[in-house]
């Protein structure tokens, strides 16, 4: 996870978000644009796949040419981490 602003941020880690992310094997980072370009935490390789928040997709864009991005809205990428795969927010609440 990586949140969209320092208030965020902040909320994440206030309400114990950022533990049980970690604790689950996952990332949790301060805002930044660089994975959304892979030129932070690594880049996707072939035939890895990520869900992602961001407004573009296109082959390469996070990594290898082979890899796969999911785009979605912020319930579809919360709730897909919290099952491992992709997941609608209903699936949940």
């Amino acid at each position: 996870m990586i949140p969209a602003t320092q208030k965020v941020y902040l909320e994440a880690v206030e309400e114990g978000l950022a533990r049980i992310f970690v604790e689950a094997g996952g990332v949790f980072s301060t805002p930044t644009c660089g994975p959304c370009l892979g030129g932070h935490m690594g880049i996707l390789a072939e035939g890895e796949k990520a869900i992602s928040t961001t407004n573009r997709n296109f082959i390469g864009r996070m990594g290898h040419p082979g890899s796969g991005v999911y785009l979605s809205n912020p319930a579809v990428a919360a709730a897909s981490a919290v099952k491992g795969r992709i997941a609608h927010p209903e699936e949940v609440l």
